[in-house]
């Protein structure tokens, strides 16, 4: 077993949300929780932005979607997707709203599918 990493940041959001998805990943036996922690632990400059294009791109209508960082809002979207991610730029919050799609926590997508199934990572 690997020694788990150091978490490096000061953000105690940041911290609680590490340690509730290593917990979930533990209880539920969801790997997916346990690399979106892994990921989020890293360093802001390491940390993902995702571009709205770059979602549109990989997605499907109805898709959710967990971004380990920030989604920010360069492209457009044609197409409904749940997207959970640690942080949202306002103009990528108003495009995917626009799209009939939803912008939700990590903590929330954890409460609607606590297995991590069926959920696609983009970052």
């Amino acid at each position: 077993m690997s020694p788990r990493k150091q978490i490096k940041s000061t953000n105690p959001h940041l911290i609680e949300l590490i340690r509730l998805l290593r917990k979930k990943a533990r209880e539920d036996n969801a790997p997916t929780w346990k690399d979106i922690a892994e990921r989020l632990s890293k360093t802001r400059q390491r940390r993902a932005e995702v571009n709205i294009s770059r979602l549109n791109r990989y997605t499907k209508e109805n898709d959710q979607v967990v971004i380990p960082g920030k989604i920010l809002g360069a492209g457009l979207i044609d197409h409904p997707v749940t997207v959970a991610a640690f942080a949202f730029s306002e103009s990528a919050r108003e495009k995917i709203l626009r799209a009939k799609g939803k912008c939700i926590s990590i903590p929330d997508l954890i409460k609607i599918n606590p297995r991590g199934t069926n959920v696609r990572m983009l970052g």
